[in-house]
C-alpha cells in the first residue's frame, strides 16, 4: 500500500447510514482535520431502518443526532442528511444526481466513502445492498458532477477538482493513512453511536475493533496505526 496523498484542503464524506463512516474512515477524519482541513459529511438516508425494535421514525431521530455527536468526535461541523430511504437505496439516475448536486456545492478535493464491493476484508459476509449501491454511484457522481452537460438542471457550476475518491474498509486495498495518534478520536466516534450498538443484541467493543484494524495495518506499512484505504483516482 502507498501512503495517501494529503497536500489537499477539503474532502467530503458520503455513506449511506450513520455510523458507516465510524468504522474506520473517521479516524482518518480525525488526522485531516487536526491539520486543518475541512471534511463535510453527507449521508443518503437517516439509518431509520437499523433498529428492529425501534419505530422508524424514533430511529432516525436518534441516529442523526447520534451522527452529529460522531462528526463532532472527530472535527467535523457539518454534516447532511439527504433522507433516501434506508434499506432501499437504488443504484440509478436518481442518485447519481442527488450526490452530484452535493459534490458541485461542496467541491472537494477528495471523496471519502465506504466499501463498495460485495464482501469484506478477509472475504467476510456479504456486503450489504445500500452500501454496494451508494459506493458506486459516489464513483460515478465525481465523474458526473465534472461534465457540465450531465445534470444540467442543477444549476450549479460543474466540479472537476476531484482528486481522487478513497473507500474505507474495502477487501482490497491500495492505500494507507497514518493515523497514529489519532485512534482515541475514532473510537470516540464510534462509540457515539450508542443506541444503535445497545439495540444490536450483542456485545461489540469499538475499541478493540478499530485497534485491530490499525495495529495489523501499521505492521504492514511500518508504522504504529494505519488506515487502509481502496482509491480510485479521479
Amino acid at each position: 500500500m502507498e501512503p495517501v496523498p494529503e497536500d489537499w484542503e477539503r474532502a467530503l464524506a458520503i455513506v449511506a447510514h450513520p455510523d458507516d463512516l465510524e468504522y474506520g474512515g473517521s479516524t482518518a477524519v480525525a488526522k485531516w482535520t487536526s491539520q486543518g482541513k475541512s471534511v463535510v459529511e453527507v449521508l443518503a438516508t437517516r439509518g431509520e431502518a437499523g433498529i428492529d425494535s425501534m419505530e422508524p421514525e424514533e430511529v432516525a431521530r436518534v441516529r442523526s443526532a447520534e451522527q452529529v455527536q460522531a462528526a463532532r468526535a472527530v472535527g467535523v461541523e457539518t454534516v447532511e442528511f439527504l433522507d433516501l430511504p434506508d434499506g432501499t437505496l437504488e443504484y440509478g439516475l436518481p442518485l447519481r444526481r442527488v450526490l452530484a448536486e452535493a459534490i458541485r456545492r461542496h467541491r472537494p478535493d477528495v471523496v471519502i466513502s465506504l466499501n463498495y464491493r460485495e464482501t469484506w476484508p478477509g472475504g467476510q459476509g456479504f456486503n450489504m445492498a445500500d452500501h454496494r449501491v451508494l459506493g458506486l454511484a459516489v464513483a460515478d457522481a465525481i465523474r458526473d458532477a465534472a461534465n457540465r452537460w450531465v445534470f444540467r438542471d442543477l444549476g450549479l457550476e460543474p466540479w472537476q477538482g476531484t482528486r481522487f475518491a478513497l473507500f474505507a474498509s474495502s477487501p482490497n486495498p491500495t492505500h494507507y493513512v497514518d493515523v497514529t495518534g489519532h485512534l482515541a478520536a475514532g473510537v470516540a466516534s464510534l462509540k457515539a453511536h450508542k443506541v444503535y450498538f445497545d439495540n444490536l443484541g450483542q456485545d461489540f467493543d469499538p475499541e478493540a475493533f478499530l485497534g485491530g484494524i490499525v495495529a495489523e495495518a501499521g505492521r504492514q506499512v511500518g508504522v504504529t496505526h494505519a488506515m487502509p484505504f481502496e482509491m480510485i483516482s479521479g
